[in-house]
């Protein structure tokens, strides 16, 4: 009896590992897939960028990253304000990109500037316009779009994790790195199209957004304690809010 017994639980560890394994590669594989399809969609919806007064891009651009509302769990009063900052830095942005291009008229009013399209293109005086070229194809914009796939996967996986759990505490996956993975997404989101195509406004929207945010995670955090007591408590203590850390805390313990 007790042979078998000891045989038998190596047996489901076993199981249970690979088990895990494959979860962590079907995620893997999806997020690579993800990753790819989301990346086609904004270099598509980005090769337009140099034209003026295209609302058709206006329109599919603002309603393409709307969508990722739809991941939200949190629903609330609380939540409305960084969901109208965040479609208020989506407008500005898109709409100056494709159509009106308010910060070209902020610096023409100030400076005299007859050619300015974003901030970036204020760089193209100072380094020449063939070097900004070079600069923004091969440096700027990989950079951003790598920014923004992570971004709109954390947005996911965070939404996808939750949905999973039906009514539990997330603690795994990417929620055992940061507790607010899909706030973190968004202001990578946003971070990573200022960083691609800077203009006056959502220049000054941008640390708008993260405070709202932070401010929205603080809030849920106190409701999400008072729902799961001490399990919450001890998990807040050993995973950061917003910014991961290279190395993981190690948890705590009575010794």
């Amino acid at each position: 009896m007790h042979e078998r017994s000891s045989s038998a639980l190596p047996a489901f560890l076993c199981k249970k590992g690979f088990d895990s394994e494959v979860w962590k590669l079907k995620n893997i594989l999806l997020a690579i897939v993800l990753a790819a399809v989301l990346s086609v969609v904004y270099v598509l919806l980005s090769i337009r960028g140099l034209e003026t007064q295209n609302w058709v891009f206006v329109v599919l651009s603002i309603s393409f990253f709307s969508m990722f509302f739809l991941f939200l769990p949190y629903r609330g009063k609380m939540a409305r304000r960084p969901a109208s900052v965040y479609l208020a830095f989506i407008v500005s942005l898109y709409v100056e990109m494709y159509g009106i291009p308010l910060t070209a008229y902020v610096f023409m009013w100030l400076f005299g500037y007859n050619q300015v399209y974003t901030l970036e293109f204020l760089l193209i005086s100072l380094i020449g316009q063939d070097m900004f070229y070079l600069v923004f194809m091969y440096v700027l914009f990989p950079i951003s779009l790598t920014i923004l796939v992570v971004g709109m996967l954390l947005i996911i996986f965070g939404w996808k994790e939750i949905h999973e759990a039906k009514g539990k505490l997330v603690t795994s996956g990417i929620y055992s790195h940061v507790r607010h993975p899909q706030y973190l997404g968004f202001l990578l989101l946003t971070f990573g199209m200022n960083l691609e195509w800077t203009t006056f406004f959502t220049l000054l929207l941008w640390p708008v957004i993260a405070v709202v945010y932070y401010r929205l995670a603080k809030k849920e955090e106190q409701e999400t304690e008072e729902r799961f007591g001490e399990e919450y408590r001890e998990y807040k203590q050993n995973v950061p809010m917003l910014i991961p850390r290279l190395r993981k805390k190690p948890p705590e313990t009575d010794l």
